[in-house]
């Protein structure tokens, strides 16, 4: 089975949950840059967890099925057409052979995640599908996808067979789940973002007022930023004193600052190694929504314990797990109340008593059950 790209976007890539394990040799891990979006898109086409899937910036792609196939698009809040049609995202589709899937703009965020049943089929390199743009490899023969390519897809899973013959009903999920679960905050909308990040390794490096000022300070996300990393414009960050730093490891979420004194977070094409002093790091459940900033986001830090991160983290993967076991219980529920809603009016079963009513010189057809 295959997808053919009529119009590949702004920027589409091939990803996964990255290259792991090479770091020592210098290789960077990628990956989705927002791995939540990304799995939950997974989840709801039945792949794995790790099954490569396409992410989009801003503009997503055109596609065109070349049989039945079962999508979803998750990330942020994107605009998806089918067939110029507009359709849930967060969701399993259904496209047709033939039929074509737009991720037209993102409405909020920045990157949309569509996962297609069975995955994309290209080539392990060092054990991930990931695109790396800087190297060129990996993805599609190590860059963005094109006009008129084609994308081979695995073997779909049991789970996408039967949604698509409709022996099985369609997954559907609330993108605002982590939000309402109080794992992110409510306002985290637009274009302001709260950050909690953990002090270290190198806060020593900083004087204490740095580091203290460091809990509610305002950075807006640069221009000069990718999937390498984000450069933040805001207060300086003043050093105890201008000393040499052997290079260090750094992960995704690092917050390198430089001698300018304006911090850098590092993302998933972020360098192994660096030798700037890190003031601290984003815990990894924010991850996700760092993911979703743009240049001009704002973004607040709130520092936060190694313990309380880890405590929330916990809570995070916990939520995650529900999540995804509520995938068939809610579509469930959205599957009885359709079938109330077509039950012919007035209502003829027992017990229920049916009323004509008008409110506002409007008319209503009312059919009511006592529940005991």
């Amino acid at each position: 089975m295959s997808i053919r790209v009529i119009n590949s976007g702004l920027m589409t890539t091939i990803q996964d949950k990255g290259r792991m394990g090479y770091q020592a040799s210098g290789m960077q891990v990628s990956g989705d840059m927002d791995q939540y979006s990304a799995s939950i898109a997974n989840a709801l086409v039945g792949n794995d967890d790790n099954a490569a899937l396409l992410e989009c910036t801003y503009m997503g792609p055109e596609l065109e099925a070349s049989e039945d196939v079962l999508v979803a698009v998750t990330g942020g809040e994107p605009r998806v057409l089918v067939d110029n049609r507009p359709v849930h995202a967060y969701e399993s589709l259904i496209l047709h052979k033939g039929q074509h899937l737009k991720v037209a703009s993102m409405e909020e965020g920045t990157r949309a995640y569509i996962a297609i049943d069975g995955g994309i089929d290209v080539p392990l390199v060092l054990g991930s599908h990931s695109t790396n743009l800087k190297l060129g490899i990996g993805g599609a023969e190590g860059g963005r996808l094109y006009n008129g390519e084609v994308l081979n897809t695995g073997k779909p899973s049991e789970l996408a067979k039967a949604i698509i013959s409709g022996a099985h009903h369609i997954r559907r999920t609330d993108h605002e789940f982590m939000a309402h679960h109080h794992l992110w905050q409510e306002h985290n909308h637009g274009d302001s973002y709260e950050i909690r990040i953990v002090l270290g390794p190198q806060e020593d490096y900083f004087t204490p007022e740095a580091v203290k000022a460091l809990d509610g300070a305002a950075y807006t996300v640069s221009n000069d930023s990718d999937r390498m990393g984000y450069r933040l414009d805001g207060q300086v960050i003043q050093r105890a004193a201008q000393r040499d730093m052997i290079t260090d490891g750094i992960v995704f979420g690092s917050i390198q600052v430089p001698p300018n004194g304006q911090p850098i977070i590092m993302m998933a094409d972020h360098q192994t190694t660096g030798g700037y002093p890190k003031i601290a790091t984003v815990i990894s459940a924010d991850l996700p929504l760092l993911a979703q900033c743009s240049p001009g986001s704002k973004i607040i830090f709130r520092v936060i314990s190694v313990e309380e991160a880890q405590d929330i983290y916990v809570k995070f993967r916990q939520a995650m797990k529900e999540q995804l076991a509520l995938m068939d219980e809610e579509t469930e529920a959205v599957k009885e109340g359709e079938a109330l809603a077509e039950i012919a009016w007035p209502d003829s079963r027992a017990g229920v008593r049916n009323y004509n009513l008008k409110i506002n010189g409007q008319p209503f057809q009312v059919s009511v059950k006592e529940i005991k």
